[in-house]
């Protein structure tokens, strides 16, 4: 269905920008940016031919919005230390976000058992990624 409908779409797109930026003068700001969208045409259009990709970037901006509100806070973290502290915990959640894992519950058990002397060897099996691996395996 998408590459009936779409790719008809798309290639008559593509032949009204690439008429229309024949037309405009090369001094004006628009034919700008339509020389970048058709400099960049086939990674534009790859979604045509591959049906992974997603037609918009709605998931990505959803999972970063809530980064992009609390920037502001960052901003009084103090010093680079702090902020460098603050990344690696929006790092963190984020994470665990990505690989389906509560945040709260996931720093939570983390920092308990480092304070209960977790080994710095088997640091790994602290990352969000290998701790969603242990809780499915608990659970089955």
């Amino acid at each position: 269905m998408r590459q009936q409908k779409s790719r008809r779409l798309a290639d008559a797109f593509e032949l009204w920008l690439r008429a229309k930026l024949a037309l405009i003068s090369q001094k004006i700001k628009p034919r700008r940016g339509l020389r970048y969208a058709l400099s960049r045409w086939q990674g534009l259009t790859r979604f045509i031919d591959d049906g992974r990709i997603e037609l918009d970037n709605n998931t990505v901006e959803r999972s970063i919005r809530g980064n992009k509100l609390s920037r502001k806070n960052a901003l009084f973290a103090g010093s680079d230390g702090g902020a460098e502290h603050w990344a690696v915990v929006a790092t963190l959640v984020e994470t665990c976000k990505l690989n389906d894992v509560d945040p709260l519950a996931y720093l939570t058990d983390v920092l308990t058992r480092i304070i209960n002397g977790h080994p710095n060897r088997d640091i790994d099996q602290l990352l969000p990624w290998a701790y969603r691996a242990q809780a499915l395996k608990a659970a089955a």
